[in-house]
């Protein structure tokens, strides 16, 4: 009887489509998956070569980070987007030596003998530790964390073998690697940043320093060029995907971030890296991110960054701030702001759908400066506290309220310093029916929250109880048409912004014959 019977239909497996090398296709990926939108707040360090120019400082005149384009500036540095020289007041060209080239004599000698090339020579990190390293970014309160894989100067910060200037050549680490391990190993996400687009205009000054730059060495300083070739080559477009496919392949970084000028590369070369690393995401079975600047990618496909700025109103797609708390690069001589003030940035960017990635710039050698190693303890000791107000959170219907608002969005804006005050207030939200205020400043009486007046129809559930995170402290609190008063609390548990957590009953309706309706 049963011979006669057709066997059960075999449930069909459906094979995922790979993403294709077109922007439509790519759009289909998740550009801001949850874990992405619910850790916040990263670390990335500018770290290099280049951090061993600059160990005896005087003043504030050089570009640390674009030392490698500068220090050739025996005769001034054109404009990388015109291909000019600054001009003099009556508009003749100004060929005064840059203050990297004056520096860069002093120290080490002339570019033609002692070019960037002697300093990749010299990078000794003998001062870096992995495991110290990711305890610090840990007690920060970081969830994703990693190195500049490559800046502008062409180093690897790997073992490479796609080119031999790389970090176990010249300095026998492969500090990807060791950063990896340390960062996954305490529940961390690994990103990695590559600046080397850049890196066709940061050498073309090297070209036009006679001498500086031998054939040998093309394979780091790139092919000559001058400053009106803006297009690289195509040889120039394979180095720079071979570098960061085999990073890809051998490192499989849960995050890759992009400096600027990408744009300016063929377009297709950007299409196939995206393609390429959403698939393996898939292939790794995670869901990886990407984060850009300018033009790099169409704003359906990653996730857009803010160089030392942030919007000024809440976005409905993720972002993300790059921002440092000093110099990208390490100075001797180096100042770096306070806590409180990134602790504020970091809330401001939360309340508007952002997450902050923080430079942190290591001694020359690899150590961590003190000063940092205290700025992120005192951020760690905040989110310790607060964190439940910022990590997992989203935007609240709005982003806050208060005199005190940057004054206008995209990058560097932090170059306009804000300080916020007890009447500034930022919303996030857990959920429909919990949510934040976050008073920016430890207020000198009561607090109140004018967005939550009865007058206005922005909360419209009963706020059924209110704590403040971190304190034990009954609160009292009205709400009445000025808006959500509470009385100031005797005791506030940290020494920057303050979070409020606002719990409300959910949203209800009668029922016919319902105990609602017995009410009415």
């Amino acid at each position: 009887m049963f011979s006669c019977q057709k066997p059960p239909a075999q449930k069909e497996l459906v094979k995922e489509e790979a993403y294709q090398e077109d922007w439509k296709s790519i759009a289909k990926a998740n550009k801001a998956p949850d874990w992405y939108q619910d850790a916040k707040f990263g670390i990335y360090t500018h770290w290099g070569p280049v951090s061993g120019a600059f160990v005896n400082m005087d003043k504030n005149e050089y570009l640390a980070g674009w030392h490698g384009m500068m220090m050739y500036g025996k005769n001034g540095v054109p404009n990388w987007k015109t291909g000019k020289l600054p001009t003099k007041p009556d508009g003749t060209p100004n060929t005064k030596p840059t203050n990297n080239y004056l520096h860069h004599v002093e120290q080490f000698g002339d570019p033609a003998e002692f070019g960037y090339k002697y300093l990749i020579e010299n990078f000794k990190p003998t001062g870096f530790d992995a495991e110290k390293w990711a305890d610090l970014f840990v007690k920060s309160g970081a969830k994703f964390a990693g190195p500049v894989a490559m800046h502008h100067d062409n180093f690897a910060m790997w073992d490479s073998k796609a080119t031999r200037w790389n970090s176990v050549n010249y300095g026998q680490k492969d500090i990807s690697k060791e950063f990896k391990d340390a960062v996954e190993a305490r529940g961390m996400k690994f990103l990695s940043s590559f600046h080397h687009a850049f890196t066709w205009m940061y050498y073309a000054p090297a070209h036009q320093y006679e001498g500086a730059v031998s054939p040998e060495d093309y394979d780091l300083y790139t092919t000559p060029h001058g400053y009106d070739d803006k297009m690289p080559t195509k040889e120039f477009h394979d180095q720079w995907w071979a570098v960061l496919k085999e990073y890809i392949d051998d490192y499989q970084p849960d995050i890759i971030w992009f400096d600027w000028w990408l744009e300016n590369m063929d377009e297709s070369y950007r299409k196939k890296f995206l393609a390429y690393y959403y698939n393996k995401g898939k292939e790794w079975n995670k869901e990886v991110v990407v984060m850009f600047k300018e033009t790099t990618f169409p704003e359906a496909t990653a996730v857009r960054d803010y160089e030392r700025g942030r919007p000024n109103q809440p976005k409905k797609d993720a972002w993300v701030t790059d921002t440092s708390p000093g110099t990208w690069f390490y100075r001797s001589n180096a100042k770096f702001v306070k806590p409180n003030e990134l602790v504020d940035i970091l809330i401001d960017i939360v309340s508007k759908n952002g997450n902050m990635l923080l430079n942190v710039p290591p001694d020359p050698d690899g150590t961590i400066p003190v000063e940092m190693e205290n700025l992120l303890g005192e951020m760690g000791g905040w989110l310790k506290v607060n964190g439940e107000a910022i990590y997992g959170t989203r935007p609240w219907t709005i982003f806050g309220e208060g005199p005190t608002r940057i004054p206008a969005g995209g990058h560097k804006i932090e170059r306009k310093k804000i300080v916020y005050t007890e009447n500034d207030i930022r919303f996030t939200k857990k959920n429909d029916s919990e949510f934040y205020a976050l008073v920016m400043d430890t207020p000198k009486g009561d607090i109140i929250v004018e967005t939550l007046s009865t007058k206005f129809g922005i909360l419209n559930n009963d706020i059924e109880r209110i704590t403040l995170l971190g304190s034990d402290e009954p609160l009292q609190w009205e709400r009445n048409e000025a808006g959500l008063v509470i009385k100031r609390p005797a005791n506030f548990p940290t020494k920057f912004a303050h979070a409020f957590k606002i719990q409300c009953e959910g949203y209800k309706e009668t029922d016919i014959g319902g105990d609602l309706e017995q009410t009415l």
